[in-house]
């Protein structure tokens, strides 16, 4: 397969997606449910070439980034354009092409390449590459060799640092503090290349602190800018290295 040509002009290549009303069919199906989109009037702008995205479980931010992925062009499970790496013949209806089928965007340029990131299917997509590599007459990438953590790192070195858009749902959950220090680095060389766009929800308080990422936080009120000691996981985290056995003992008996 030829790689695209690469485009002269430098990132963010998304600069806004929003939901379009008319390509909802029913408002009370999930995930249009979901209070992130309740008023109707959805729209995400992207102003900065690494947006992070900060929240409680179960606000929304996996699944809008799934939607973001599926509009893109990539498989909802993980992957990038043209990878298909898990079977849904047997899954039920994918909520984030639901959603992508009902968000609009503006590009300066449209981009094509790049990869959508979940640590849940990692396996799944490593298994894909290998297999896929293998019918190529290759040599596999072999992530599977590695510990989670190091596959992980391993897969980010051979796959985000092209001319891109970048999708990464919580990719520190397999990393060590010191090997979200590694994925850190990384994020600045892309940032630093001028040619890749990064979006990356995670709970982690040293990837929320990269400078120059557009830092916003998602709850059940929508999306808004926050700084990284507004967050709750700031709060806690600084709280916890302030004194460890007292905050466990107070949260164990809240």
């Amino acid at each position: 397969m030829r790689r695209p040509r690469d485009i002269r002009l430098k990132a963010p290549y998304l600069k806004r997606v929003w939901l379009d009303p008319e390509r909802i069919s029913d408002r009370n199906a999930y995930p249009f449910c979901l209070p992130l989109f309740g008023s109707g009037d959805f729209e995400l702008e992207f102003e900065s070439p690494v947006t992070i995205i900060v929240g409680e479980n179960g606000v929304g931010k996996s699944t809008l980034l799934e939607g973001i992925a599926a509009f893109a062009g990539y498989d909802d499970a993980g992957g990038g354009k043209g990878y298909m790496p898990v079977d849904h013949s047997r899954a039920l209806e994918k909520q984030g092409g639901r959603l992508g089928e009902a968000l609009r965007a503006s590009w300066l340029p449209r981009m094509t390449n790049g990869w959508f990131f979940r640590a849940e299917s990692f396996y799944s997509v490593a298994r894909y590459l290998d297999e896929a590599a293998l019918d190529a007459g290759g040599p596999p990438p072999d992530f599977l060799s590695h510990s989670h953590g190091e596959g992980f790192l391993l897969f980010f070195e051979e796959r985000c640092q092209r001319q891109g858009i970048y999708i990464f749902d919580e990719p520190e959950s397999a990393l060590s503090p010191r090997r979200q220090i590694e994925f850190l680095k990384l994020l600045r060389r892309m940032e630093e290349s001028g040619v890749c766009q990064v979006i990356m929800a995670t709970h982690s308080p040293l990837l929320m602190a990269h400078k120059g990422a557009t830092l916003l936080g998602l709850d059940r009120g929508g999306l808004r800018p926050i700084t990284l000691r507004e967050t709750r996981h700031f709060t806690l985290l600084r709280n916890f290295c302030a004194d460890p056995e007292g905050f466990v003992e107070a949260m164990l008996e809240t």
